[in-house]
């Protein structure tokens, strides 16, 4: 009855849209918190049962657990992170203290639990554990186990608490005190688990069969156990039976005078059986080295080896702080400077060297040191491959990190160099045999593919002239690849993407054949491979293939199927974007999210023919009673004369002919957003629904930015865009504003300095003077702005420096034309930006401030990049709205806008 009823709805929308509209309310601030977003999706194997969490603006979750069925479902306030048995009888959660109690508890510095429940699907009937930290359930779906917080009361060091293992055949549980990890084997016929308990009383493997319920001590000591691993910890289902009897932990002490913990392996064979051990022998580890638990041991994919991380001991050396001088010395020989180093400290005290244990022999070798610093894990047992970054270091590598590549033995260690200062490396085929990469020969990016057996490379481009690179990269530096959509189950081709189209290329280098017969680009439809199978990591040819399709211009989305040898069939597309389709792992259903910008994504159940979509969730029906809007694709011609495409929310109540105020918000390529839902949320940008709600145009054109011209690129593209709509007939001309934040406030800075065309101006958070800018550095990540700057974003050009092209540099800089702005504009900034830094906006308040420009800038405390904190963001969103109604429609200005706040009666200051 709720389904027709919706249906209905529609259709009385449908047939009577323009009336309804009128009476509907305006959208205000206010009515953010009605809204919600999904949370938390999960999918029963069985297909029966779907899982999801509506999380409001501002509100406490409420978690669902709905039939796919039958009009049966669950409703649990405050709770999240659904989990399914896998035959899906039953569904865990977690449960927290509702926002309100949650501030409570940690103002009084109390600490806040949650707990974990447990839900019989067909009567109803609930568990709950208090104190809840993990959930999960045995793949055989036999036990349901809880991992517990210690009580709030027990201050002890040691990192073990409850461990309720509930067998959910005969609901009786298991409590097993001090466990610190845990591990089913993925075939559920035991769970192992390690023991830290205080003064090491107890500590040790302990194994538990799931079956007879029985527990027994694997290896006990007063020594710490970590990492512990199953053989079949990434192993495909089709596996499971073949492997699952074999366990590798760390077990080790840290000595008063030592950094370290002294670990050895521990190598647990036949561990349902009569289970025999093999320990690594710490003196066949290279001189001073230790196996650190800082990284987890992994099993090779025959189960014959195991990779662990080595480590230098370090003497402990008893300093007092008082006696040492605290300095940073930055050097310009350093590989990475102090401020990335410092960032990446963590990273590197808890880096180890890979090596290997050979379980039969008890060898142990290492493969990687100072020169190859990491190890490429596959699924090869033999060879893997190594990358040694060290001679391409430089600051200006962005979004790269060049290498040379090495086969690596892991049984001997030996190293084969195969490839050099390779940018976009592509991976290993499924089973590990090939590695697949990009390298520029003769100034062309071609493909190729090294056997890691034969050690043999293979130019897979040399016999086809198609381009796997996609040439229109918008960032001056090596073109990356569209990418690889797959491996063929045959072992005979690689799937690569071009720009529309699907190629199976041979791993001969014999040629390339397309799969998708040219109809990508043919329509202009981008076609792309969609898995549907997560246990199955190759391509099966022979079957038919679920392409996702999406139209480039059209802006149209959905699915084709494709047969190989035959051109691909349409299945569903349409003026809509889809999410990402999700298939149950034991049933035909099929769950994916369906949006349009006046459509909410939510949730709708099919097949994989995707001939009917149920919709399954209706998480914002309140939006009914509320104004919209709705889209149109505008076309346009730049001033350089390229055509471009711009997506137009229209306002509600739109009468085709009137002219109407406008925001011009953009970044660079925005019209592949044309189907994007307009969530009135809490954050710092404009949401196009609100805008539309309340009478503006809001249009988000694409960006075309040229080399060494980002500035007056952005201004062409921008001022063309803003004609267009006046041409057009949309847009009233004088009244248009823009707001840019990020790369867009650096765009919109530069357009205030060069045209008086818009009536104001919001910049967010805007790197606005490209000089300073460019030896700053994020402070998230401690690097500098020099690769960002001349090959990233900002796209100067390689080896284009303020001092080497300083003409182009003042060009492009706003700061330089600070004394020609003539239009009002607003600066939001928060002073703990970790990608710009805070003084950016400042430099442009003051210069304009200096040259009497009418600006006023908002720096928020405290704030990063975004706005974080939820009064912030609702302020911000006040204060824009307000900025924008004076400007463009003539609306009072608030007293802020007037007088300004002085820092004496800012309520923030004076509130508890």
């Amino acid at each position: 009855m709720k389904k027709l009823l919706w249906g209905l709805g529609v259709l009385v929308f449908t047939l009577s849209g323009s009336s309804i509209q009128a009476q509907n309310k305006q959208l205000t601030i206010d009515d953010y918190t009605k809204w919600s977003r999904i949370v938390g999706t999960e999918l029963s194997d069985d297909g029966k049962w779907f899982a999801y969490a509506l999380r409001p603006n501002g509100g406490d979750d409420t978690l669902f657990v709905q039939s796919l069925s039958s009009d049966d479902v669950y409703e649990i306030p405050n709770a999240n992170n659904a989990v399914f048995s896998g035959d899906g009888k039953w569904v865990s959660y977690m449960i927290s203290p509702d926002q309100e109690t949650e501030k409570k508890l940690r103002k009084s510095k109390k600490a806040v639990f949650r707990k974990a429940e447990l839900l019989n699907l067909t009567t109803g009937e609930k568990k709950s554990i208090e104190r809840g930290k993990s959930i999960s359930f045995s793949n055989n779906s036999s036990h349901w186990v809880v991992h517990r917080e210690k009580p709030e009361e027990d201050d002890s060091k040691h990192k073990g608490s409850d461990l309720v293992i509930h067998d959910l055949s005969t609901q009786k549980a298991i409590t097993v005190g001090n466990v610190s990890e845990f591990a089913f084997n993925m075939k559920s016929s035991a769970v192992a688990y390690l023991v830290d308990a205080n003064d090491k009383v107890g500590n040790g493997l302990y194994l538990l069969n799931t079956k007879s319920n029985a527990i027994k001590a694997v290896d006990t000591d007063s020594a710490s156990y970590s990492q512990l691993t199953w053989d079949d910890h990434n192993a495909l289902k089709s596996d499971w039976d073949k492997k699952g009897n074999k366990i590798a932990v760390l077990k080790g002490n840290t000595h008063k005078e030592e950094v370290h913990r002294s670990n050895e392996l521990l190598v647990v064979s036949n561990v349902m059986g009569e289970a025999s051990i093999t320990k690594s022998n710490t003196a066949k580890l290279p001189n001073g080295y230790i196996i650190s638990e800082d990284r987890s041991p992994s099993w090779t994919a025959n189960s014959e080896m195991v990779l662990i991380g080595l480590k230098q001991q370090e003497e402990k050396i008893e300093m007092s702080k008082d006696t040492l001088a605290n300095v940073d010395v930055w050097h310009w020989n350093d590989d990475r400077i102090q401020t990335v180093q410092m960032r990446q400290l963590n990273r590197d005290l808890r880096y180890t060297y890979v090596a290997s244990f050979n379980t039969k022999s008890g060898s142990i070798t290492q493969l990687t040191d100072e020169m190859v610093r990491s190890l490429v894990i596959n699924e090869h047992n033999q060879y893997m491959v190594g990358r040694d970054e060290e001679p391409y270091r430089n600051d200006v590598n962005w979004g790269v990190s060049p290498a040379d590549l090495y086969r690596i033995d892991i049984k001997s260690g030996n190293r084969v160099k195969f490839a050099e200062q390779i940018k976009r490396p592509l991976g290993y085929s499924p089973d590990g045999k090939f590695y697949l990469y990009q390298k520029i020969v003769q100034n062309d990016a071609r493909l190729f593919v090294y056997n890691l057996s034969k050690n043999e490379t293979i130019d897979l481009t040399k016999n086809t002239a198609t381009r796997f690179v996609n040439d229109e990269h918008i960032y001056p530096h090596e073109n990356p690849p569209y990418g690889v959509a797959g491996w063929t189950k045959n072992g005979k081709s690689v799937i690569m993407n071009t720009k529309y189209d699907l190629w199976a290329v041979a791993l001969d280098g014999s040629g390339a054949t397309n799969i998708t017969k040219g109809e990508g680009e043919q329509e202009k439809i981008i076609f792309r491979y969609v898995n549907m199978n997560r246990q199955e990591p190759f391509i099966e040819t022979s079957e038919e293939l679920l392409l996702s399709a999406f139209g480039e211009l059209s802006k149209k989305d959905g699915f084709y199927s494709l047969r190989i040898g035959k051109s691909p069939k349409m299945l569903v597309y349409e003026d809509a974007s889809f999410g990402n389709p999700r298939k149950a792992e034991n049933a035909k259903v099929v769950m994916l999210t369906r949006q349009t910008f006046e459509d909410f994504p939510d949730y709708y159940k099919t097949d994989s023919s995707f001939k009917k979509l149920d919709r399954v969730t209706d998480a914002n029906p309140q939006q009914a009673e509320y104004a919209w809007g709705s889209r149109k694709l505008v076309e346009f011609e730049s001033g350089k004369g390229r055509k471009v495409q711009g997506t137009l929310t229209l306002p509600a109540n739109y009468e085709a002919g009137k002219r109407y105020p406008t925001i011009i918000y953009f970044y660079e390529k925005m019209s592949d957003r044309h189907h994007q839902y307009s969530m009135p949320t809490y954050d710092d940008r404009p949401h196009m629904s609100f805008y539309a709600s309340n009478g503006y145009m809001v249009f988000m054109p694409d960006v075309y930015l040229e080399e060494g011209s980002p500035g007056t690129s952005s201004l062409d593209a921008i001022t063309s865009a803003a004609q267009a709509l006046i041409d057009q007939g949309y847009a009233e001309e004088e009244n248009i504003g823009l707001q840019g934040h990020s790369w867009g406030g650096y765009q919109t800075s530069f357009i205030l300095t060069q045209t008086d065309m818009f009536k104001t101006i919001v910049i967010g958070a805007p790197p606005t003077n490209l000089e300073s800018f460019y030896n700053n550095i994020y402070g998230s990540s401690g690097t500098n702005h020099h690769g960002i700057m001349e090959i990233g974003q900002v796209r100067m050009g390689r080896d284009k420096t303020p001092w080497s092209a300083r003409e182009a540099y003042q060009r492009e800089n706003p700061m330089y034309h600070v004394p020609n702005i003539n239009t009002p504009f607003l600066i939001l900034h928060g002073t703990d930006d970790g990608a710009v830094d805070w003084a950016q906006g400042l430099e442009l308040y003051n210069a304009a401030r200096r040259n009497g420009k009418e600006v006023i800038f908002l720096s928020y405390p405290g704030e990063g990049h975004h706005l974080g904190r939820e009064a912030n963001q609702i302020d911000f969103q006040i204060r824009m709205k307000q900025y924008f109604d004076h400007h463009l429609k003539g609306i009072e200005a608030p007293d802020w806008m007037t007088n300004g706040v002085p820092h004496i009666q800012k309520k923030y200051r004076r509130a508890n």
